[in-house]
């Protein structure tokens, strides 16, 4: 099947126009019967298929005669289960609470607008931050379905509570740390430790990587701290400003997010305590930043040769091993949190992690050598 770039960056079963502008239906597969399903009008938008994470219901956007609906099938046997109109004028993308008992959806930018629905279609709550501004930018459920975190234009994150569905609280995203106690870890480069002296020549492959490779380490800054910040174009579309990312650990505890006119930082909020606890300024724009399905240990990428592990201990830079260049562009781990498939633009590479004790050594180990 020959499927656009669009649709192979966004995971979905959409089956595409050849020339890629035309989204015609959804098609199912079945790999176990070889049946095919077919389902009429999806609409293609930020995220318009979401599927409950037991796998018994998928949810989908639809677009009839310039009106937005959500359909509601069951994945059995891809039979309709409820199908209601949403209040929105654009409807861009929907989400289920990791529970399955709550369907999210959220307008185009340009309406600030979250509607929460019932698995039967009802109308369970909507959430409005402000109006006349650009809106919502991105969605994230935390694993306990309790919370849900919205990302907004003017460069905050707000929570809302799974009881009232109101905002506890919001956090921002300033350019300069003033609190001493957030700990502000800083990418900073070291030269690379040669040690010419015990080399062979030709050097073994598995030290065959460029001399010029530049290594690096986290260093804690001392407050107040100015980080690295953009201005921007308003003017244009799709500005780079905003919370686009965001991600919550496995069990709750931390939140994740990236403001994007401050593209090398990557912001740790203690969602018990409901305040900001570490920031990570990076030497390069964050491309990707993914939780450890099993604890809480962040790993970030930015297009470099290195991939950036964070847990509550502490932080460490690791160079990918190998011939060449690798930048790392995105990331993902595996279900038990032990390896790390890394992916650049044509190659991909797998990362195995040591045990917690043999991490705890190595990090003893790198502090000793600093």
């Amino acid at each position: 099947m020959n499927f656009s770039e669009a649709f192979k960056l966004s995971s979905l079963l959409c089956r595409f126009s050849p020339d890629g502008k035309f989204l015609l239906r959804i098609t199912v597969w079945s790999l176990c019967t070889k049946s095919v399903s077919y389902i009429k009008y999806p609409k293609a938008c930020q995220q318009g298929v979401t599927f409950t994470r037991d796998g018994r219901y998928m949810a989908l956007a639809e677009r009839r005669d310039c009106k937005d609906y959500v359909s509601i099938f069951v994945c059995s046997d891809w039979q309709l289960l409820r199908h209601f109109d949403t209040d929105t004028q654009d409807l861009a993308g929907i989400e289920w609470a990791p529970n399955g008992c709550v369907l999210a959806a959220w307008d185009t930018c340009l309406e600030y607008k979250v509607l929460l629905y019932s698995l039967d279609g009802r109308l369970l709550s909507a959430y409005c931050a402000y109006e006349w501004s650009l809106g919502i930018k991105s969605v994230a459920w935390s694993p306990s379905s309790q919370f849900l975190a919205v990302g907004s234009y003017d460069g905050k994150v707000r929570l809302l509570n799974h009881v009232t569905w109101k905002m506890i609280t919001e956090f921002g995203h300033p350019a300069a740390i003033n609190n001493p106690k957030i700990v502000v870890y800083k990418e900073a480069e070291k030269g690379p430790r040669l040690g010419l002296g015990r080399l062979s020549f030709p050097p073994p492959r598995a030290l065959a990587v460029p001399l010029s490779t530049s290594e690096s380490k986290y260093e804690i800054a001392s407050v107040p701290v100015s980080l690295q910040s953009l201005k921007p174009a308003t003017d244009r579309a799709n500005p780079r400003m905003g919370v686009g990312m965001l991600a919550f650990s496995a069990d709750s505890y931390f939140l994740a997010t990236r403001n994007d006119n401050v593209p090398n930082t990557v912001w740790v909020w203690d969602i018990q305590k409901l305040r900001l606890f570490v920031v990570l300024e990076q030497l390069a724009p964050v491309r990707s930043f993914l939780w450890d399905p099993q604890q809480p240990r962040l790993a970030i990428c930015t297009g470099s040769s290195k991939v950036y592990l964070w847990s509550p201990a502490g932080c460490v830079s690791v160079q990918v091993p190998g011939e060449g260049d690798f930048p790392v562009l995105s990331l993902c781990w595996h279900s038990s949190g032990d390896s790390l498939a890394l992916l650049s633009k044509d190659h991909f590479c797998l990362c195995f992690l040591d045990t917690e004790e043999g991490i705890h050594t190595a990090l003893g180990q790198q502090d000793s050598q600093a």
